[in-house]
């Protein structure tokens, strides 16, 4: 779980609260605020994995903004609360998961954002391209949704 900083046309800012399952890529949660606090951030874990099972390991780094709330919700639902050993930057890892060119789409799409709402229905409108639509090396040429690639047969006329 990880939080990127977006700057919006009016000059202010918001906080994208997102979790990426590792395993696929895919976005598990995501949500939008201009004061994220650890009590927001609890909540987001709880509407994150409302139901049973949940992943085994959380890995999250060793921001303030977490509080002594957040590691205890964590082992509460059966967590196991990873700080980023490696001392790297989440949004390094994040950085990678999404690769390069998503990240660099991601800022230019979340670069008109106006408002919290505004924002949440923009990157809602991406994931759901992210997931089914764009394919990823590292799941070789598949989607985090598992879209199942045709392939007709026939000859290619150009």
């Amino acid at each position: 779980m990880d939080f990127f900083t977006v700057p919006t046309i009016t000059l202010g800012f918001l906080y994208c609260f997102f979790m990426i399952g590792q395993d696929r890529r895919r976005i598990l949660h995501f949500n939008v605020t201009s004061h994220p606090t650890s009590m927001w951030i609890v909540q987001q874990l709880r509407e994150a994995f409302p139901f049973q099972p949940t992943p085994r390991f959380l890995i999250f780094d060793h921001d303030a903004k977490y509080g002594s709330e957040v590691p205890a919700v964590v082992r509460s639902l059966r967590l196991s609360p990873c700080a980023d050993l490696l001392r790297k930057s989440l949004a390094e890892w994040c950085g990678r998961a999404f690769g390069s060119k998503a990240a660099d789409e991601t800022c230019w799409i979340t670069s008109f954002a106006l408002n919290e709402r505004h924002l949440k229905r923009l990157l809602a409108d991406y994931f759901g391209y992210y997931h089914g639509d764009r394919t990823h090396l590292g799941l070789g040429k598949g989607t985090p949704d598992r879209r199942i690639c045709s392939v007709a047969p026939g000859r290619i006329v150009s």
